[in-house]
């Protein structure tokens, strides 16, 4: 095994993911993160699939599991706060819109973090700039601290990654918006969730949710509308002011979240959008996650991504003998088909998601109803399948725990 000197840009779940799994290996491995410390809070993730898979051979099953919330399922509610539809969680055998293992992203993150080796070095508040790749590997260029060489970048920064734009160019070329603005931040409501991810639709493609917390009497909120027109990533006032208009007269918990969205400690924006790649590697530098496969929230499939991204290069670095060129080739061919059935949105799309007229909220409600019922549930069932649509390689070293 050649010992590589590695740079992981990206410390939420695929960098650590893939930091952990490397340094089992041996490798010298560092992370850099534009950010001053480990981001806590976070929406709801799941483990399904093959990322559950992941977990499983990373050794983090026990760890994540005492994390679990309970769930009971997705809802819908009218702007009383009355139910309309609903869809249990027992659905699909657990694996349906909501599954029967659901943890909160900064839970995760912060279960694969401590399992990382202390022999990883970290640079916290710093980013990269630049890449110049050289013969044997690639000069690193960071904001803050002094170049470097790295035998292999691995970009884990997610949508908006400073790794893609420094190796592949700007984001124009590789983003895909989907017509949906979107927040999520921590709050409280008067109405008692019971366990269930509570969503009102609103006419205008306008979509209030709550999904339970580990904290009683909060819950994790989202705001999302339709639209096309960019919003500043870092101007929390445009987007508050943006949320404000968009959301004036809608009912259920909206007026609650809109009076506390500009106190949340945790609040987070996006344009949502795809990131759609010929390639996810050059040169000495790969793609993981979200950076280069970043399929939306509304397929379900972001952090399995992640994790069998991960698992998969660091893998191939393993199987290769340390021959990056020859890793990162099979890691292209291994994750290519995965990461396109992954990002084909579900039936209907952002359409679907957060629809614009009130027939078409009738007839979201419906689809409720109809998924668990003959025809519509074998079709909605190979969506649901689509977090196992890999057969995941067996890497011994990478599953090995250090002692």
């Amino acid at each position: 095994m050649n010992k590589l000197q590695i740079l992981i840009s990206g410390a939420s779940i695929a960098g650590p993911a893939a930091a952990l799994l490397l340094a089992r290996q041996g490798h010298e491995v560092t992370i850099v993160e534009r950010a001053p410390s480990l981001r806590p809070g976070g929406q709801t993730v799941d483990l399904r699939g093959a990322g559950r898979t992941v977990i499983d051979r990373m050794g983090l099953t026990e760890a994540t599991d005492a994390q679990l919330l309970d769930q009971r399922g997705i809802a819908t509610v009218d702007a009383r706060g009355r139910r309309r539809s609903a869809l249990p969680v027992e659905a699909f055998d657990g694996n349906g819109i909501v599954s029967d293992r659901e943890i909160l992203r900064g839970d995760l993150a912060r279960t694969i973090v401590d399992a990382v080796p202390q022999s990883v070095e970290y640079l916290w508040d710093d980013t990269v700039v630049a890449l110049n790749e050289r013969p044997g590997g690639t000069v690193v260029s960071f904001e803050k601290s002094a170049d470097r060489r790295f035998d292999l970048v691995i970009g884990a920064d997610g949508l908006n990654s400073a790794v893609r734009r420094a190796a592949f160019g700007p984001d124009e070329r590789h983003l895909h918006p989907i017509g949906l603005r979107y927040a999520w931040f921590t709050a409280t409501i008067d109405q008692d969730l019971d366990d269930w991810y509570l969503m009102h639709l609103a006419p205008g493609g306008r979509v209030v949710s709550a999904r339970p917390s580990r904290t009683g009497g909060r819950v994790k909120a989202a705001l999302a509308v339709r639209g096309s027109d960019s919003v500043p990533l870092r101007d929390r006032e445009s987007q508050w002011r943006m949320f404000d208009e968009a959301f004036a007269g809608v009912g259920w918990a909206a007026p609650q979240l809109l009076e506390q969205m500009r106190d949340a400690d945790d609040w987070a924006y996006a344009d949502l959008a795809q990131v759609r790649m010929d390639r996810f590697t050059t040169g000495s530098v790969a793609l993981v996650g979200d950076a280069g496969y970043c399929p939306t929230p509304l397929t379900g499939l972001g952090t399995t991504l992640a994790l069998v991204g991960a698992y998969v290069l660091a893998g191939e670095i393993e199987r290769s003998g340390g021959r990056v060129a020859q890793a990162l080739a099979e890691y292209e061919q291994i994750m290519r088909p995965f990461v396109d059935g992954a990002q084909e949105l579900p039936p209907g799309g952002t359409a679907g998601y957060a629809p614009k007229s009130r027939l078409m909220i009738a007839l979201s409600r419906l689809t409720y109803w109809s998924m668990t019922r003959w025809p519509v549930r074998n079709l909605v069932a190979a969506e649901f399948a689509k977090a196992d649509g890999i057969d995941l390689p067996d890497y011994p070293l990478v599953q090995r725990e250090l002692s």
